[in-house]
């Protein structure tokens, strides 16, 4: 991959996370996943009349992931009253934030315990050797397949960076309904962003592990390996850099599917919604008001 001069070599240090607009993972994923959606709550920012039971107990899972291993990067491992402790706090928090929508089959106790046995599970597991940091913050420049910084940078917050046996590791958590298949994590957008910001920060090229909470009947616990390549990572800046056009040209509409609109914040907007987009419906509202001075 060519760059000039003035491109070549790591950005470590050059910016802050505040320093600039910048893209990120989510934002990608959402748009790529449903444009009317990204549409709905990073364009126009309707606010969110709820949070869906499956986000609310992976975000509760995540919180308390990240403080069991900031422990363990202090020299201390938390028992396992200490993490149960750690996720009712977590739960709290998110119940007093903004309201959850709840499944006929569930409840907050359900799903208190549902966590409480994936993150059970998990602290049986080998703790890291070295636990480098935790959800670091890490802006990188992109760039893609003909060498061409794009404009924003992308910012990158993995769930864990760790080094065991001299590799560098990037851990990534998710909780889910079921297993992950092989492509899923060869395929991952997301293992993408992460290791190019992560070879970026600490010139090393990691392994991506991720750690899959599965929320069976009886809790399981998956683990799949992945690597990337420079390949991989100038597909990534043309994938970033068509979405950019995308949405630079307002080019907004439903992904209709029961994974995309079960459980969606936007569902009513969207029902409501009639293929505008925000310019040609301002210009249409100015029309309206300019006929009715006339009359």
């Amino acid at each position: 991959m060519q760059r000039s001069n003035q491109d070549q070599g790591s950005t470590r240090g050059a910016w802050s996370t505040s320093d600039r607009p910048h893209w990120s993972y989510s934002q990608v994923s959402q748009f790529l996943r449903c444009p009317l959606q990204y549409y709905f709550d990073r364009v126009v920012k309707l606010p969110k009349p709820f949070i869906s039971s499956g986000l609310a107990l992976g975000s509760v899972v995540h919180q308390t992931l990240a403080e069991v291993h900031r422990s363990i990067q202090r020299g201390r491992v938390l028992e396992l009253d200490q993490v149960r402790a750690c996720l009712l706090q977590a739960w709290g928090d998110m119940e007093n934030r903004q309201p959850i929508q709840f499944r006929d089959d569930e409840g907050g106790p359900k799903l208190v315990e549902q966590a409480t046995a994936l993150l059970e599970l998990y602290v049986k597991e080998p703790v890291p050797e070295c636990v480098v940091a935790v959800e670091e913050p890490l802006l990188v420049p992109l760039f893609n397949s003909r060498g061409e910084a794009l404009e924003m940078p992308l910012l990158a917050i993995p769930d864990l960076i760790t080094r065991d046996a001299g590799e560098l590791t990037v851990r990534e958590f998710k909780t889910s309904g079921r297993r992950f298949g092989e492509l899923e994590a060869e395929a991952s957008l997301q293992a993408s962003c992460y290791a190019h910001a992560v070879q970026d920060r600490y010139d090393e090229q990691p392994r991506v592990r991720y750690t899959v909470l599965v929320k069976t009947k009886t809790p399981q616990i998956q683990h799949l390996e992945t690597v990337r390549n420079d390949a991989d990572v100038t597909r990534l800046g043309d994938i970033v850099q068509a979405v950019e056009r995308a949405i630079k040209a307002e080019a907004f509409y439903p992904v209709e599917s029961q994974m995309n609109c079960s459980g969606c914040a936007f569902f009513k907007p969207c029902r409501q919604w009639q293929g505008c987009p925000r310019r040609e419906a301002n210009s249409q509202q100015a029309r309206n008001q300019g006929a009715l001075a006339r009359c």
